[in-house]
């Protein structure tokens, strides 16, 4: 079916169905994608106040087949926020949704809207002496239900899961207007489909997600966190078990990273301190959270004796305050930085088997080496398998330089992912990027049958068109 425009005739009567507070100027941030691949724009920008209002706006998009945009905090980066061809849609920001409505520490829950920021949801969480464990470096812009949408991950999967685990229930508009109120505080419900975990991670495409219960937990009465270096990513691998066993699941990151890393942010963050005085080829970030009567410092230098002993570390430092674990994390968090300013021929966001993941570092370095002279930053979530495997060019080169052979490059990393029995979506989505992607690797009866679901819920394919299905 068809879709019409977000135009003139239309917006005149959704301002007769909404307040003036709810219409937003059509400023370029929303028309834009932190990796500058896509400009969308839209016929207009509304910003509901609360869910009836949305409600209204959906409802009135589907009597008129206008597509829907939502919109969160505009740190997607696989183009699902912004729409760069068909009819004009209207975009739905959910930044007046900030609310925290209830926060239940006896049950470890919290009741957020959809606009609320990550970073506000920590601090809420916390005045509950509670922790919302979902944490990414965008967490300062990024918005509940972009998370919710994308089944964001971040360094806390180890311990905690996805946004998918952290979530009870949902409140959600459907494609035809309808509400779903499903804001349930249980962890037991089986009564039906789950529409909850089909809406999260469904990027827009089946409702607009806007408010949500979520998971809390106990803050760790002591938390921890290393720098330890090794020999590889296999003896990365068998530290992680070594961590487990000693600490099990106070393990709340495992995060790998490579001397690339290091040699970026040298070259585009020269201010930020730096913690080895020879950096070293691979190194790992351990971070820990224990119960009350343990020592994290103390389980640490316990897990690097014993993994010196077996050959698996042969350097390291272990944070002797808080300020030195905030400069380590934000070693970590500042790569993409650094990645963004060197600029990616081709970004990767995969995961493996964990068994898997040494042997496809070393067959992608193979790879790439055959496709050109490229520098390879790989590092992420060893944890849980994710990997961020991104190409770039050589020093006095340009990404505009190789926009030739992004394609190329792109092709024969993910076949490899594939080939080893892995995803070339880990935990960003497949936005509009991606959808060839999901297309060539996605299981065919899967794919039928998300279409069926798209057909069933959004016949009229309202619902982000262009997203996640073609």
């Amino acid at each position: 079916m068809d879709l019409n425009p977000a135009d003139a005739a239309f917006v005149d009567r959704l301002k007769a169905r909404l307040p003036p507070a709810a219409f937003r100027a059509p400023e370029p941030r929303y028309f834009e994608e932190p990796r500058g691949r896509w400009t969308g724009r839209a016929g207009a920008v509304v910003a509901p106040g609360d869910v009836d209002e949305a409600a209204r706006i959906v409802r009135s998009a589907a009597e008129a087949r206008v597509p829907v945009v939502p919109y969160g905090g505009g740190t997607g980066l696989v183009g699902g926020q912004v729409c760069p061809e068909g009819p004009a849609p209207l975009l739905v920001s959910l930044e007046r949704m900030t609310a925290i409505r209830k926060l239940y520490p006896d049950e470890n829950l919290m009741v957020a809207e959809a606009g609320a920021i990550l970073s506000d949801i920590h601090a809420a969480a916390e005045g509950g002496d509670r922790l919302f464990p979902l944490s990414i470096a965008s967490k300062g812009s990024a918005r509940l239900g972009g998370l919710l949408a994308t089944n964001a991950g971040g360094v806390n999967v180890l311990r905690h899961g996805n946004a998918r685990d952290l979530c009870l229930g949902l409140e959600a508009v459907l494609p035809d207007g309808q509400v779903w109120h499903g804001l349930k505080r249980l962890r037991k419900d089986n009564a039906g489909y789950d529409l909850r975990d089909l809406l999260i991670g469904a990027e827009g495409t089946l409702g607009l997600i806007t408010a949500a219960t979520l998971r809390l937990a106990p803050r760790p009465a002591g938390e921890g966190t290393a720098l330890m270096v090794v020999d590889g990513p296999a003896a990365a691998l068998k530290l992680l078990g070594l961590a487990r066993d000693h600490m099990a699941e106070g393990v709340s990151a495992f995060e790998l990273m490579h001397r690339q890393a290091l040699d970026f942010l040298s070259e585009t963050l020269p201010e930020l301190r730096q913690p080895f005085e020879t950096p070293p080829d691979w190194f790992v970030l351990i971070d820990v959270g224990l119960a009350r009567g343990l020592d994290p410092a103390g389980a640490l230098e316990t897990l690097f004796a014993e993994a010196a002993e077996a050959g698996l570390v042969h350097d390291g430092m272990i944070a002797q305050s808080e300020a030195q674990r905030r400069d380590f994390w934000e070693l970590r968090e500042q790569i993409p930085e650094a990645n963004r300013r060197i600029g990616a021929v081709s970004s990767h966001d995969i995961s493996l088997p964990l068994g898997a993941v040494p042997g496809f570092i070393e067959k992608g370095a193979e790879t790439v080496a055959r496709l050109g002279n490229y520098r390879v930053n790989c590092f992420g979530h060893l944890g849980d398998g994710n990997l961020h495997y991104n190409v770039f060019p050589q020093p006095g080169q340009s990404r505009d330089d190789h926009l030739e052979a992004r394609a190329a490059i792109k092709r024969a990393v993910h076949d490899l992912v594939d080939e080893m029995g892995g995803s070339v979506s880990a935990e960003h989505g497949i936005g509009r990027l991606k959808v060839e992607d999901l297309e060539r690797y996605g299981d065919p009866a899967k794919l039928s049958a998300m279409r069926a679901i798209k057909r069933a819920l959004d016949p009229a394919g309202i619902m982000n068109p262009g997203a996640v299905l073609r």
